[in-house]
C-alpha cells in the first residue's frame, strides 16, 4: 500500500519549512505528497462544502494556501523521488491551456512524478471571483479534459467546442508519463461516471472503510457501463490513521485502494519532525 501525506502547501510558515517538510516525508519512505487547492477564502458564504457536516471547509480566510502547482514545483526541485499530486485542483474556474501547460511543464521538471488531480469545485463564490461561470462546470470540466489530452498528446491540436476554439499548434515540452495521469477527486454528481470515462485515477474524500465501500460500488458500476475495466484505476483514499490497530489498512486494500493519503493534522501531535518519524516507525514500516 502506498502511503501519501497532505497538505504540504497549507498553514506553513514559510517556503523552506513547507519543502523541508516533503523532504523530510520523502527520507521517511511517504509515497507522495499531495496539495489542496483554493486560491481564495471568504469572509463568509453561502456555498455548501459537500464533503461536511456543517457544510463549511475547515480553513478560515487567514488559512495560507500556497498555489499548488507553484508548491509542488518548489517541492520538486529539493526532492527525488517523491511522487507530487493535487488532490485536488478546481479545472473549471481555471484556463484550461496554462493548466495544461503547467501540468506537463511540472511533470517534465520533476522527471516524472506529477499527478493533477482536479475537481469541478463546489464554491460558488471562487468561481464568481475567478470570473468563471458557476454553472455547466460539469460540461466544461469534461470537455477541458478531453482537450488537455490533445495538447500533451504533442501532436498538433484541433480542438473545437462550445466552450474552448483550439486549432492548429503544439505545445511543448510534454508530459513525461504517458499516459500522464488524471486523478478526478469526488463523490458527488457524475464524479463516478467522469472517473470511468477520462480518469487514470479517483480521489476519494472519505474518512473510513465504512464510508468508502459503497461508493467502490459505485465506482465499478460506472466502469461497467463506460466499458472500462476498474482495476485501470488507481484509488487514492483518504486515511486517519489508527496507529494501535491498523486492520483498516487491509479492508482498504480488499476494496482496491493502492493508496492512502494522511492529512497532516491527524499526525502532527507536538514536534512535526518526530511525529511524522513516529508515524513512518509505527506505521508505514509496519505496513511495508
Amino acid at each position: 500500500m502506498k502511503i501519501g501525506l497532505i497538505p504540504v502547501n497549507i498553514g506553513a510558515s514559510n517556503g523552506q519549512a513547507m519543502v523541508g517538510m516533503a523532504q523530510l516525508a520523502e527520507s521517511l519512505g511517504f509515497e507522495s505528497v499531495w496539495t489542496f487547492e483554493h486560491a481564495i477564502v471568504p469572509v463568509d458564504y453561502e456555498s455548501k462544502y459537500p464533503y461536511s457536516p456543517n457544510g463549511k471547509m475547515g480553513a478560515d480566510p487567514d488559512t495560507s494556501f500556497v498555489d499548488p502547482l507553484i508548491a509542488l514545483a518548489a517541492v520538486a526541485s529539493q526532492t527525488k523521488t517523491i511522487r507530487l499530486g493535487t488532490g485536488v485542483n478546481i479545472l473549471p474556474q481555471a484556463n484550461p491551456l496554462y493548466v495544461a501547460k503547467q501540468a506537463a511543464s511540472l511533470d517534465f521538471v520533476s522527471n516524472g512524478r506529477f499527478e493533477l488531480g482536479v475537481g469541478i469545485g463546489w464554491l460558488r463564490e471562487e468561481f464568481r471571483a475567478a470570473g468563471t461561470p458557476f454553472e455547466r462546470r460539469g460540461a466544461r470540466f469534461d470537455d477541458y479534459i478531453q482537450a488537455m489530452r490533445k495538447i500533451w498528446s504533442g501532436d498538433v491540436v484541433e480542438h473545437k467546442s462550445e466552450f474552448l476554439d483550439w486549432t492548429g499548434f503544439k505545445s511543448k515540452p510534454t508530459p513525461v508519463q504517458d499516459p500522464f495521469p488524471v486523478v478526478i477527486g469526488g463523490t458527488k454528481g457524475k464524479a463516478f461516471e467522469r472517473t470511468a470515462r477520462y480518469g487514470n485515477g479517483w480521489f476519494a474524500p472519505t474518512g473510513s472503510p465504512d464510508q468508502l465501500a459503497p461508493l467502490m460500488k459505485e465506482l465499478d458500476k460506472a466502469c461497467t457501463d463506460a466499458g472500462r475495466d476498474r482495476s485501470e484505476i488507481e484509488v487514492t483514499a483518504m486515511w486517519f490513521p489508527n496507529p494501535e490497530d491498523l486492520s483498516d489498512v487491509e479492508r482498504y486494500a480488499e476494496m482496491g485502494v493502492g493508496r492512502l493519503v494522511t492529512p497532516l493534522p491527524a499526525i502532527l501531535k507536538g514536534n512535526p519532525v518526530e511525529s511524522l518519524k513516529a508515524f513512518s516507525e509505527n506505521v508505514i514500516s509496519k505496513i511495508g
